[in-house]
């Protein structure tokens, strides 16, 4: 006996269809796979130099820090920061009263002395008379003489600190010793200074240098710098010839870094205290591998580039040897004749196919025909 509910026959037919139609449409296709179009290079070697920048500033080649040769108080300023000034010119002067005083002094001492030493001749020459008449004996002659000329020299003594004392008195206005613009002032109106105390800044404007900071992994390589351009932040068209003058040999406490002057030829339009960038372009050397920055991609702190095999990029750790123009040299990782990808790096995988762009097809197979000896076709395939 049947247990199939009566009406139930009918709809068996239709459910079968239904799951055959989802079936169906459930079905999935795989895709196209992804292929990017990408701008690549063929790996060349040649003898190629290296580049390399570092920032600074203009500075004068000689800046003295004047002081006073006397000590005083300061009761002239003539000059401000900036103010051109020239060889001899007052800078500032000092309170001229207790110098004057001393000269004063200085020069009764003087007079006081010729005196005794007037004196002291007059009765030589009285005792020598007598002398000769044989009044007198010959010691006391000779106490006279010699009093005579213990007066003379007291006498050149006095003379002597009287000049001394009448430089001093000079020494009360501080001159500038050479032509140049003031860059510092250390003391003001009212101070006392000592002898010596540095109270004005003077740089000649005549000489002028760029300082740099070199790392001390690239000091070595200022032997091998065939060419010294620099370049100014407020002009970064014009190029300025240079020329290392001084290497320091001790590295800077507080930067780690040695300190290198470069000197430019003068010119008006070359300011102190301008930002300059100094270019450091090293002879070429052994031959290497030059791709450009964009060719290099950084991953987990290492740098690599794309290389292309069979339609697809693999990712390849190099190291950067060093810098020439726009473009880094390779020390390793790669080899001459191997395709990289030069545009576009951030969006690749591995194992991705691409597509080098025509123009970039034609130049490989150029520059593969050059190597061989013979003549690419126009529009050469890549291989």
């Amino acid at each position: 006996m049947s247990l199939r509910p009566r009406g139930a026959a009918p709809f068996v037919l239709p459910l079968t269809l239904a799951a055959a139609l989802l079936a169906g449409c459930s079905r999935t296709e795989t895709p196209p796979e992804d292929v990017r179009p990408v701008r690549a290079l063929t790996l060349a070697t040649g003898a190629v130099g290296s580049t390399t920048a570092f920032s600074g500033d203009v500075r004068p080649r000689y800046e003295s820090r004047l002081g006073f040769r006397v000590g005083g108080k300061i009761s002239a300023r003539k000059v401000d920061v900036g103010t051109v000034v020239k060889r001899g010119q007052v800078l500032m002067q000092l309170d001229p009263q207790d110098l004057r005083l001393g000269q004063a002094q200085a020069q009764a001492n003087l007079r006081a002395a010729q005196t005794n030493y007037e004196l002291a001749r007059a009765d030589m020459k009285r005792y020598q008379d007598l002398r000769s008449q044989n009044f007198v004996s010959q010691a006391v002659l000779d106490q006279k003489v010699a009093a005579a000329h213990s007066a003379q020299a007291s006498m050149e003594a006095a003379r002597a600190a009287a000049r001394e004392q009448s430089n001093q008195t000079g020494y009360a206005s501080l001159e500038s010793d050479t032509d140049g613009v003031v860059t510092g002032i250390d003391a003001e109106v009212g101070q006392v200074v000592q002898a010596g105390t540095p109270v004005v800044r003077v740089a000649r404007t005549d000489e002028k240098e760029v300082v740099i900071g070199v790392p001390e992994d690239q000091v070595d390589q200022l032997r091998n710098v065939s060419d010294v351009k620099v370049k100014l932040w407020a002009d970064p068209n014009r190029s300025i010839a240079g020329k290392i003058r001084e290497v320091s040999p001790v590295a800077d406490p507080a930067t780690r870094t040695y300190t290198v002057k470069v000197s430019i030829p003068a010119q008006d339009d070359v300011r102190l205290g301008m930002t300059a960038v100094v270019q450091l372009v090293h002879a070429a050397g052994a031959a290497g591998i030059k791709v450009p920055l964009s060719a290099l991609y950084q991953n987990k702190g290492a740098t690599s580039v794309w290389v292309i095999e069979n339609g697809a990029v693999r990712l390849v750790p190099v190291q950067v040897a060093g810098v020439a123009g726009n473009d880094v040299l390779l020390g390793g990782g790669v080899k001459p004749g191997q395709a990289i990808v030069t545009a576009g790096v951030n969006l690749l995988k591995p194992g991705q196919k691409v597509k080098i762009l025509a123009a970039d097809v034609a130049r490989r197979g150029d520059a593969e025909a050059e190597a061989s000896g013979r003549t690419a076709p126009a529009g050469g395939a890549a291989k």
